[in-house]
């Protein structure tokens, strides 16, 4: 719980995937890491995703789902691809986020810190008239740049849900934080089974692991008898 996002993120994957290895998904690009998780919600909840947005301009609630198959049919980045960028004297070379990065910056450090730290930490090399120079002396103007070859190079980073609101005929663009959505899923599933072993413990005075070895059915069928 203490976890950041992207710790939270290698934490399922680590949990639910045997291949590739863990080290080899905290090396994903953002994008690509999300693809493995929704691909892991699908084997435990199905396809299907739903939620709840409020439509900014009249805050009419509205449901709305989709497929997550048709997200994850999207295109997949290299995790070793390194990009190039000329700007004026200046050459660099550099790679996209991965999850490791994020779980590198600190939560209590501005924005701007954190923002820093990140590009930096993404930079391979860099060079101005050809004499090597660290990643922290490219000016703001290259830095700019890289930041748009990165949008470019994985336009799905940041994936955004097209919303219509039927009430008022709004239109707005809502991201999808899978990381979130997901682990939300998790811990409230955890909270439920936790309730039924409370209830079953309760009522039969049975052990945690006793209640745990009865399948979801069994489970079901004592607390429809406790709790008619």
């Amino acid at each position: 719980m203490a976890q950041s996002p992207a710790q939270r993120a290698l934490t399922l994957l680590g949990a639910g995937c045997s291949e590739p290895p863990l080290k080899r998904i905290s090396q994903l690009s953002i994008v690509e890491r999300d693809m493995q998780l929704l691909a892991l919600r699908e084997q435990i909840f199905g396809r299907q995703l739903s939620s709840i947005a409020t439509c900014p301009a009249c805050s009419q609630r509205l449901e709305f789902g989709f497929d997550g198959a048709d997200i994850r049919a999207r295109s997949r980045g290299d995790p070793d691809e390194t990009h190039s960028l000329t700007h004026g004297d200046y050459e660099v070379q550099f790679r996209l986020p991965n999850s490791l990065d994020l779980a590198s910056l600190d939560p209590v450090a501005d924005s701007e810190a954190n923002r820093q730290l990140l590009w930096q930490s993404c930079v391979i090399t860099a060079q101005r008239a050809g004499s090597e120079i660290a990643a922290a002396e490219l000016p703001e103007d290259v830095v700019a740049a890289i930041a748009q070859r990165m949008a470019k190079a994985d336009p799905d980073a940041d994936f955004q849900l097209a919303l219509r609101c039927p009430q008022c005929d709004h239109a707005w663009q809502a991201p999808l934080d899978i990381v979130s959505y997901f682990w939300s899923e998790i811990h409230s599933w955890a909270v439920r089974i936790l309730r039924e072993i409370h209830t079953l413990a309760s009522a039969y005075g049975w052990r945690e692991a006793e209640v745990l070895a009865l399948s979801p059915h069994r489970r079901q069928a004592y607390l429809e008898m406790i709790e008619p």
